[in-house]
């Protein structure tokens, strides 16, 4: 006898019949069917609640369902909907003139993009054409999208794939990843010391006046929010001066109140020539991206032609978003929330520390957070290896089965756990979340030796 199938089955069907999912193999797949979702939480179809613990994709910032946005967007649809981004429109200047006011320093003018990978690729191809040089530097644990160039730029392993026919004159050096420091240094600062003086040594190897800039995270995301130490940005910023290269920050996790401040940067007080945002610049209500000059890059272009942009390049619909979503974010008080909360985060973290022996480290700012998850502290041996095989990946694959039973959603990355809700969460919200990981911790220390 057939059995019957629920309705999230059946939409979970009708989805692996037809369509393609990113990053996975395509058999054995289940994915949550989603009917609609409000603030932190997710429903499925038939009605189970999952609480959003990493914001989907790190982007929805104001959480789900905020109906100031669905206004917002119908009221520009109804006067235009889009026009080709040879013209100008309300949405687009208003947008343009927030962003040149809440970003550090002379980043004056943004070409919009459609999300962050094509914004990291427009930032790239701005820095070559404006210093007529090609090398890039970027960190080996870093991801800044999966297009050709993004993908190639960044370290992130799965770009091995393709890796025989990657972009060409893209270079990488290490984190100053403490809790793993290749070094082996004593201290945090001077792990950021010896990276800073490696990235030095690989710039004079490279010929300096063959790079274009320096491509790093505001505040390091999926590679396991790897914390940079307070100086390592400014350092950043003295040598691409002394060297005459360009500094692209990438802000598209990073931003519009994750870190709780407008941008990761602000934690630095450093001014990039480049900053690109996406993700949470419209809280995935809508796509967008932005690649954010200095005055001194725009002035370039006022002679010679920029050679970018897209079809859907400053879409009036999507600028209408963002502007809408900035608004919630600074009236609803969501980055100072985020401030709090994850304050709060950090002294929860400590006291599941003192019960769960394999929660090795926890590295977080704002709402960006990562549990990094080891069989043993002095070792420091990671419960699944980096860019584990799935022959590997059971203790994590059985974390995620578990959260995911007890209704949450979030990632489970190799031997991370990643905690970055919503910026409206509450801290009873948090709690209830945390409940849940306490669970995962709990079948992680059944592998520590």
């Amino acid at each position: 006898m057939e059995s019957i199938k629920s309705h999230s089955e059946e939409i979970s069907g009708v989805n692996r019949d037809f369509t393609l999912f990113s990053w996975v193999k395509q058999q054995g797949l289940n994915p949550i069917a989603i009917k609609h979702a409000e603030g932190i939480y997710l429903y499925d179809f038939d009605d189970k609640k999952y609480l959003d613990f990493s914001s989907q994709l790190m982007n929805v910032n104001i959480g789900h369902g905020n109906q100031r946005i669905t206004e917002a967007v119908m009221r520009q649809m109804q006067e235009v909907s889009y026009v080709y981004p040879g013209m100008a429109t309300e949405a687009r200047g208003k947008l343009g003139k927030k962003l040149a006011e809440i970003t550090p320093g002379n980043l004056s003018k943004s070409l919009f993009t459609l999300g962050g990978a094509d914004a990291i690729e427009n930032a790239i191809k701005i820095a070559r054409i404006y210093t007529g040089r090609s090398k890039i530097i970027t960190q080996y644990r870093s991801y800044h999208g999966s297009t050709y160039g993004a993908m190639s730029a960044g370290g992130d392993p799965r770009k091995h794939a393709m890796d025989a026919q990657a972009s060409p004159n893209f270079i990488h050096v290490e984190n100053p990843y403490f809790y793993r420091c290749p070094w082996n240094t004593a201290t945090f600062e001077e792990c950021g010391e010896m990276a800073l003086k490696q990235l030095e040594r690989i710039v004079q190897f490279e010929n300096p006046k063959s790079i274009a800039a320096f491509l790093f995270e505001g505040e390091s995301g999926t590679s396991g929010c790897i914390k940079y130490p307070p100086f390592y940005w400014q350092g950043l910023r003295k040598l691409a001066d002394q060297y005459g290269i360009l500094l692209i920050d990438d802000e598209v996790m990073s931003g519009f109140g994750r870190t709780g401040r407008w941008f990761g940067i602000n934690h630095h007080e450093v001014t990039p020539d480049i900053m690109c945002v996406a993700k949470g610049l419209t809280s995935g209500y809508l796509p967008l991206g932005a690649a954010i000059v200095s005055d001194s890059i725009a002035a370039y272009f006022d002679e010679n032609p920029l050679a970018a942009g897209l079809t859907y390049s400053a879409h009036a619909t999507c600028c209408a978003a963002a502007l809408e979503n900035l608004a919630i974010l600074e009236e609803e008080k969501m980055i100072e929330n985020a401030a709090s909360i994850g304050q709060y985060i950090e002294r929860q973290m400590k006291l599941l520390q003192e019960k769960h022996p394999s929660l090795g480290d926890f590295r977080n700012t704002g709402l960006l957070g990562c549990i990094e998850l080891v069989r043993d502290r002095k070792t420091k041996e990671p419960l699944v290896p980096w860019n584990a095989t799935a022959g590997d990946s059971g203790p994590s694959n059985r974390i995620a089965a578990m959260i995911r039973a007890e209704g949450m959603f979030t990632f489970v990355r190799w031997n991370y756990i990643f905690i970055a809700p919503p910026l409206c969460i509450t801290k009873d919200q948090m709690d209830e979340g945390l409940e849940i990981i306490a669970k995962a911790l709990s079948i992680a220390d059944e592998y520590y030796r």
